[in-house]
């Protein structure tokens, strides 16, 4: 059984998300998971840009709003003019409320909307306010539009070093790094949070996509630091390791080898039946092997190719040889140890075949996080918000009425 929204671990923690896209607005996500209370502010008529995500190439194609929904469940829609005059008393009432707002307007459009720190921290010094940049908040890009293509992926190296020598870099799956700075996000949160049971004060946390991404390139930028020599761009004919390198088997599958201890070596042999190769004097030990890695690749390309996938994992998988096999969609969907550990789990409400999603990466042992919902259609609880903030009818058709709410819902 999951817990009921009322037994949760953030329940009747209030979130503002002002963020557009992925990272802020997973962040969040995360929070709503453990029953926090998010309303997530969008401008009218257009809503969020993410809403539309799903249907630009070379985003998989479907009839469903299928990132929107993993991004914005269990949340709230209010559709706010943050430009219009009359939406600061809304958005005031809106941070009086919060136990946490985020947000990922650069700098000068925070500055200029009235949307600061300092600004909030004025309305309510308890403020959790979470800050997310493409390329930090300081320095000549601070204003730059950062994209996880861009920030985390392209200048971080990551993509330079993520594709073979003969291969020209090519694109990730899209929010790869929105997705990882988003926990990243989160636990600044929680740390925020945190702090504030010890001192009573909110604060100011945040993170950036390039910082995430050097975070995720870590070990090399360290090794950059440290004056390391690096190997040419990885082929796989010519890898500085040949078991740590993919190969591909009769059916066209692929399988990433990674027996890259010493002491993983007689193992490999046995499991593939090549007994021989412990007597090769060009792989006597793993210096050897590495200089002579294109010729280990060369002995063991054919033997992969000569069998289909199944059969790889059979063996491998008896031999104890450490290994991954590169899935595909089909496959990812169907694992049965993502399902068993619920990192694919039910929706709250299947509805037209769709019934599971992917949950978020934090768990709590013994806690359950609250059943994902549907996310919200632009502006589908303006009036609702409006009157909890303690907002008359006759208010919320003056804000309605001069757009500066909106409370349009259209079919997606």
């Amino acid at each position: 059984m999951n817990e009921s929204h009322s037994e949760s671990i953030f329940t009747g923690l209030k979130v503002v998300d002002l963020a557009s896209y992925i990272a802020g607005p997973a962040a969040t996500t995360i929070l709503s998971d453990f029953g926090a209370t998010v309303i997530k502010v969008e401008p009218p008529e257009t809503g969020d840009p993410y809403r539309h995500a799903y249907a630009t190439p070379p985003n998989p194609v479907s009839e469903h709003n299928y990132t929107w929904q993993l991004t914005n469940r269990n949340k709230r829609s209010i559709a706010l003019d943050l430009k219009a005059p009359a939406a600061k008393d809304v958005l005031a009432c809106l941070v009086k409320w919060a136990d946490v707002l985020v947000t990922n307007f650069p700098p000068k459009v925070k500055e200029k909307l009235g949307l600061s720190y300092e600004a909030f921290n004025a309305l309510n010094p308890r403020l959790i306010y979470a800050d997310i940049t493409g390329y930090g908040a300081r320095g000549a890009e601070a204003d730059k539009p950062g994209f996880d293509l861009t920030a985390y992926w392209a200048r971080t190296g990551l993509m330079a070093v993520t594709h073979d020598e003969d291969s020209p870099p090519t694109l990730p799956i899209v929010g790869i790094g929105d997705h990882a700075t988003a926990s990243t996000l989160y636990s600044a949160i929680v740390t925020g949070l945190y702090r504030r049971e010890r001192t009573g004060k909110g604060s100011h946390v945040s993170t950036s996509l390039i910082a995430e991404g050097a975070w995720a390139a870590a070990a090399w930028i360290e090794g950059a630091l440290n004056g390391a020599t690096f190997f040419s761009q990885h082929n796989r004919k010519r890898p500085p390791n040949a078991l740590m390198n993919p190969y591909c088997t009769s059916d066209n599958r692929w399988l990433l080898l990674v027996a890259v201890q010493e002491k993983d070596w007689p193992g490999f042999v046995a499991a593939m039946g090549l007994p021989e190769l412990l007597q090769d004097p060009r792989f006597a030990d793993a210096k050897l092997r590495a200089q002579n890695a294109a010729a280990l690749v060369e002995v063991l390309d054919p033997i992969f190719a000569s069998k289909p996938l199944q059969h790889w994992r059979q063996v491998l998988d008896a031999g104890r040889v450490i290994f991954g096999v590169v899935q595909i969609a089909d496959e990812i969907v169907n694992d049965p140890q993502m399902h068993e550990n619920q990192i694919l789990v039910p929706l709250a409400e299947p509805t037209a075949g769709v019934t599971h999603t992917v949950n978020s990466p934090v768990q709590v042992a013994g806690v359950q996080k609250v059943k994902p919902g549907r996310a919200p259609r632009l502006g589908e609880h303006s009036a609702e918000v409006l009157r909890e903030l303690g907002f008359t009818a006759d208010e919320i058709d003056k804000f309605c009425s001069t757009g500066a709410v909106s409370q349009s819902a259209p079919a997606e």
